[in-house]
């Protein structure tokens, strides 16, 4: 299956998304870049800058939130969005089962006329937000509010 994201609800307070892939990462991936084009155009995101985000939680659905929360500190606090996403996943034994991850994100500061602005994100919610392995791959749903 070719990875997706779809936006199936968007008001003036959320935005509600899917995504699916056959791969952790490529969910991640895809869920990422879903944030990130809810908020700018990703397409006119230049990577002049590179920051790498590491994190580890005990469920992959966990990792999940946290990846997605720490892309909105990004933007809210360095100013920084992102248009590419380079994302390893591994569960690692010797770690206590935990699942750990490494992301290499490309992108540059806002520039708000070139990224031509959506709305502010302001927060993942937990609300709506699930994690699954289907029989036809890694599917997520998240919320977020603006």
């Amino acid at each position: 299956m070719k990875a997706f994201h779809k936006y199936l609800e968007q008001d003036q307070k959320e935005v509600f998304f899917v995504a699916r892939a056959d791969s952790l990462p490529e969910l991640f991936k895809e869920c990422a870049l879903a944030v990130e084009g809810a908020a700018i155009s990703t397409e006119t995101v230049q990577p002049k800058e590179q920051i790498k985000i590491l994190g580890e939680n005990a469920t992959a659905a966990g990792l999940l939130f946290d990846f997605l929360d720490e892309l909105v500190f990004f933007k809210d606090y360095k100013q920084l969005v992102f248009g590419n996403f380079e994302i390893d996943i591994n569960e690692a034994a010797e770690k206590g089962d935990k699942f750990s991850l490494t992301c290499l994100a490309k992108g540059e500061k806002i520039h708000y006329i070139r990224h031509e602005p959506k709305a502010d994100i302001k927060s993942v919610d937990k609300q709506r937000f699930k994690l699954e392995n289907t029989e036809r791959g890694w599917k997520a749903q998240v919320l977020l509010k603006i």
